[in-house]
């Protein structure tokens, strides 16, 4: 920390330091006064949520003499994730208290302005003090009395003004990277998925040489689902795949987390349960619609959240996959499943899906064609993730320097 830079704690700073108000659900109104809650308070930021907004009526806020909060006042969330974020309030139109869980700030401006604050909550040293005060084991959280008791540092209000623009200005260039960052990954993720939807939803039957639709199974030699009843559990043997184990990014199996069952119970099991290189496997139930293709050597079973495709001889396990990833199916599939709290597809919704049938040779060109498209656009998006982390890294690394009287 620079020379002649003052450090107090949080709560002497502070013209008020207190917790908003305890509200039950029973308090609650459709208007009123709004009530801000944990989940507005952004890493810097106020996150409106204007659809979820709760109220209390301006009885009850008397009743239980509420403390009103207003524009440009500080809430610092004693909840996750992560403790101690804080975001200035803005002007929301509206009469406005906060919960108990959200500590009030207003800074004595002879001393401090709430900018500066609200920036060092985002670094590293604020952060480990919060989280060496935190207790609790389900759901971490900071008292208030712990709260008050962080150090933070305190220049001249000049110096702090300094600090603050020069940030302002460096975090307003970066957010335009970001977004440009963003939307190019976007962009290289879209011509990928383009370029699926040009191959498989033009409809098939009219373009020469996607031939004919027809059921999926006729592209198979089975299709089935994942043991329907909870299997034994072992100390080791074999994986068992649940849905959780499925990235829906990347489209793998996650092979890190899963448990075991005994070789004996995996043995029982009937051939078309235990998946084999070649297969495609493809979630069923909640996050349907992802395909896997098992492109390795190894004995695993899985449950009856996600279905199995045994590709027949006259089909490319890859050209498969691409099928499965593609609009054509997906909306299918969309089409057919049921369920309210959480939709399934079922086996024979996914057995009569219509698809293309075609020539192993067009398969091979289809698949030649986009596995290059999805080599590059992999490599795309590994560029542009590399250049978001480094935009964070450098977030941090102004922030750093900024509480350390460096810039």
């Amino acid at each position: 920390m620079k020379a002649g830079w003052q450090v107090k704690p949080l709560a002497a700073i502070c013209k008020i330091f207190a917790d908003g108000d305890w509200i039950e659900s029973k308090d609650q109104s459709a208007k009123g006064v709004r009530l801000i809650q944990t989940g507005n308070v952004g890493k810097g930021f106020f996150k409106d949520r204007g659809e979820k907004a709760r109220y209390i009526s301006k009885e009850t806020f008397a009743r239980l003499r509420c403390t009103e909060i207003f524009e440009n006042d500080c809430l610092i969330s004693r909840l996750p994730d992560p403790v101690g974020r804080s975001c200035l309030l803005p002007d929301t139109g509206e009469q406005m208290i906060t919960a108990v869980d959200c500590t009030i700030v207003r800074f004595d401006s002879s001393q401090f302005i709430p900018e500066f604050f609200v920036y060092y909550t985002q670094s590293n040293d604020y952060l480990s003090n919060i989280d060496a005060e935190t207790s609790g084991t389900t759901r971490k959280r900071i008292s208030r009395s712990k709260l008050g008791e962080i150090p933070i540092p305190v220049p001249s209000v000049q110096e702090q003004q300094r600090i603050v623009a020069i940030l302002d200005d460096a975090f307003e260039q970066i957010a335009i990277v970001r977004a440009n960052t963003e939307k190019n990954l976007q962009n290289a993720r879209a011509l990928f998925e383009s370029h699926l939807q040009n191959v498989f939803t033009v409809r098939p039957e009219l373009v020469e040489g996607r031939g004919e639709l027809v059921a999926l199974s006729e592209l198979a030699t089975d299709i089935t689902d994942g043991d329907h009843m909870p299997p034994p559990k072992s100390v080791k043997g074999i994986p068992f795949i649940t849905i959780s184990n499925v990235n829906k990014q990347t489209r793998q199996i996650d092979f890190s987390d899963t448990f075991t069952v005994a070789n004996e119970y995996y043995n029982k099991l009937k051939p078309n349960r235990k998946p084999q290189k070649g297969d495609v496997l493809y979630t069923v139930t909640g996050s349907y619609g992802i395909p896997i293709i098992v492109n390795y050597e190894l004995e695993f079973c899985f449950q009856r959240h996600i279905g199995l495709i045994r590709p027949n001889k006259n089909t490319n396990s890859q050209w498969l996959y691409y099928l499965l990833l593609s609009p054509l199916v997906f909306q299918q599939a969309s089409d057919g499943a049921t369920g309210t709290a959480q939709k399934t597809v079922s086996l024979k919704v996914l057995r009569n899906i219509k698809v293309p049938k075609m020539s192993l040779a067009k398969q091979d060109e289809i698949v030649f064609t986009l596995d290059a498209l999805a080599k590059e656009t992999q490599r795309l998006e590994s560029l542009y993730q590399r250049k978001l982390k480094a935009l964070d890294a450098l977030k941090k690394s102004l922030l750093h320097k900024a509480f350390a009287g460096e810039l």
